[in-house]
């Protein structure tokens, strides 16, 4: 299969991007997958009512069939489709979050999307991107999108076109480019079938930013059934690179020099370059230990050079103490690593 690929950075108000609006669109409606940017991770999308193109995502990505997807719309109105209902609660999130990094677990009000979306459930994850992008094809194309993120299933999310074109060249009908997605982590996944409400994966709306709009609303204490997924990242093995990455704790003292470091990659703020080996690869993950905002952004990227780049043998990066800004950058770290720590006074 030929993959077509658009650039419309900067281009959404000109001729050439109307005319790729409505190719994209096209293809939509013909049942066909398009890769489009978001602010979270690129998404690899389909009509959420046609059971063929969804089934396609899943063969696309070698993504197993009970893990369910994330519908995407352009407006609110959209969900009096497909959603059986949702309190005025629910309603004041999405005011203050939507447009943006969160995606809602609603009762399904079966007939209108195509039973596979659900991966079998009775409730279906929906968001409205932020991404102008993104929001102008789902907007022009009027159909809920199905699309989840648009790489190999287990891999690294993707963040930039090129990750994209790298997985899924040749699988699929279109990858739109947008630039390196801004969050760079997939969205917050709040499960609101029940209250409190549960977090079900973490993201960039956090527990105390709901709190703030709610108080009380979330059951941080809610253990989530791992066995049957009712979000994206629950149950499978997701995020990990093929080259050996463990996460990197206690780095408060210089790693010693008394080994050949030049194929071990160390991604840690810049205020602990320091400390590592002057021979190792060094990728700055953030400004210091606090600043999340650019650790979130890093670590995919980061986690596919790791594959890229075959002089890299070895990768490290660095843990961040657990806070609720942390959730998710350690969520998906403790998944790409498998949970390997390795503290720096012992390499």
């Amino acid at each position: 299969m030929m993959t077509k690929t658009w650039d419309l950075r900067n281009q959404l108000q000109t001729e050439q991007g109307q005319r790729a609006l409505n190719e994209i669109s096209d293809i939509y409606h013909a049942g066909g997958l398009v890769a489009i940017p978001t602010e979270t991770v690129y998404g690899l999308g389909a009509n959420a009512c046609d059971d063929q193109a969804v089934r396609r995502i899943y063969e696309a990505k070698g993504r197993p069939s009970d893990n369910p997807l994330i519908i995407h719309i352009h407006d609110k109105s959209q969900l009096n489709d497909f959603v059986a209902s949702y309190s005025k609660e629910v309603e004041q999130l999405m005011d203050a979050f939507w447009p943006g990094p969160i995606s809602f677990i609603l009762p399904l009000k079966p007939g209108y999307l195509c039973e596979r979306v659900s991966g079998g459930l009775d409730s279906i994850a929906v968001r409205m991107p932020s991404h102008p992008i993104g929001r102008a094809i789902l907007k022009y194309t009027n159909l809920p999108i199905a699309a989840p993120s648009a790489n190999i299933s287990g891999r690294p999310s993707p963040t930039t076109f090129s990750h994209v074109f790298n997985d899924m060249d040749g699988r699929v009908e279109g990858i739109v480019n947008g630039d390196q997605s801004e969050e760079g982590l997939e969205s917050t996944v709040l499960d609101c079938t029940q209250y409190p409400y549960r977090i079900a994966r973490p993201g960039a709306i956090t527990e105390e930013m709901i709190d703030s709009v709610l108080p009380g609303s979330v059951d941080h204490d809610a253990q989530l059934n791992t066995e049957k997924p009712i979000a994206p990242g629950m149950k499978y093995k997701h995020y990990s690179p093929q080259t050996p990455v463990a996460m990197l704790t206690s780095l408060t003292q210089a790693i010693s020099e008394d080994k050949d470091w030049s194929h071990t990659l160390f991604a840690v703020p810049a205020t602990l370059q320091a400390y590592l080996p002057k021979d190792a690869i060094y990728r700055e993950l953030a400004k210091d230990v606090t600043d999340l905002k650019s650790a979130n952004h890093m670590l995919y990227q980061i986690l596919h050079e790791l594959d890229t780049d075959e002089s890299i043998e070895q990768g490290y990066i660095y843990r961040f103490e657990p806070t609720d800004e942390s959730t998710a950058f350690l969520n998906r770290l403790e998944k790409a690593t498998g949970n390997q720590q390795i503290g720096a006074d012992q390499l």
